[in-house]
């Protein structure tokens, strides 16, 4: 815990990511432990924030109570070039966590919720080819082998706990127990399994974009309202279900064999079947709780 007078307060441990992975699933889950305290915001300062410098960053954890253990998610951690780099030169013992999802279902994901806000208008051939797309984020995050590859350089193996998506949906329950011996913590559950639903959900209803971007500028005004049955009613009236660009068969095949020495790496250093993430597969990974022991946990041995 940070409570040291008059030391700069940084958190005891991070989410990483990936992005569309489920970490915020992650996040609200322990934010509801009482030892726990995690800012609803993300704040990316060791990825695109870090100019900022620490005094900003600092301020994402001011409510914090004494004794707490103080974290913070940052989804695009895990893919930055800069992030692990900068975290082990300030954190060097810190415990971390990520969660990984199937690469092709990750990246179109991803593009989806870029669709919906309005980012990128095109359809997924243009952003997801690996040959021909110039945007690179929807592909460049799912080299799992090469992004942990990078953090296992920097950390000990066990200071990193990996998930995966699947894991979330099946065995949610053991994510969170997991979760809380990773960080030291109590369990959480007692006996009650948390819910495995979306958080951020791609399907709901959307207020279209033009009205979006009217609203922008008054957002924090409105803010107070959200929840209220007038809200609620006026924006049901108005709110629409998103219709995405679907991908192709042919796209995902390509994506299979674009991702498939990822995977393959990512099988190593996991210890891990993830056969099913691999060209010709249809199906869901196994949950960690499937097998013999936790295989998730990066605790085997060899060099760091």
């Amino acid at each position: 815990m940070n409570d040291q007078a008059g030391r700069t307060k940084v958190p005891d441990f991070m989410i990483v990511g990936a992005v569309k992975a489920a970490t915020t699933w992650l996040n609200v889950q322990i934010q509801n432990h009482p030892d726990v305290y995690l800012p609803d915001p993300e704040p990316h300062y060791f990825s695109r924030e870090f100019e900022r410098g620490p005094d900003w960053y600092a301020e994402f954890f001011t409510e914090a109570r004494p004794g707490q253990l103080v974290g913070e998610k940052s989804a695009d951690y895990l893919a930055d070039p800069h992030a692990a780099e900068r975290i082990a030169r300030v954190l060097p013992a810190i415990p971390l966590i990520a969660q990984l999802r199937d690469p092709v279902d990750r990246a179109y994901s991803d593009y989806c919720m870029l669709y919906r806000r309005g980012t990128i208008r095109g359809g997924p051939e243009e952003y997801l080819n690996p040959a021909t797309a110039t945007f690179r984020r929807f592909l460049d995050n799912g080299l799992y082998g090469t992004h942990l590859r990078r953090w296992l350089s920097l950390f000990d193996r066990r200071q990193m706990l990996v998930f995966l998506f699947e894991d979330v949906r099946a065995t949610p329950a053991q994510v969170l127990d997991d979760t809380c011996r990773h960080l030291g913590l109590s369990p959480m559950n007692e006996g009650r399994a948390p819910a495995a639903g979306k958080v951020n959900d791609g399907a709901a209803p959307l207020l279209p974009l033009a009205i979006r971007r009217l609203a922008q500028p008054a957002k924090n005004l409105v803010k107070p309202l959200r929840g209220t049955r007038m809200f609620e009613s006026v924006r049901g009236l108005l709110a629409k279900p998103m219709a995405y660009p679907p991908m192709t068969a042919d796209l995902r095949a390509r994506l299979r064999d674009y991702y498939a020495p990822e995977v393959e790496a990512l099988e190593v250093l996991l210890n891990r079947d993830l056969s099913q993430w691999l060209p010709g597969a249809n199906g869901l990974a196994r949950p960690a709780s499937s097998r013999q022991g936790n295989t998730a946990v990066l605790t085997a041995a060899g060099p760091r």
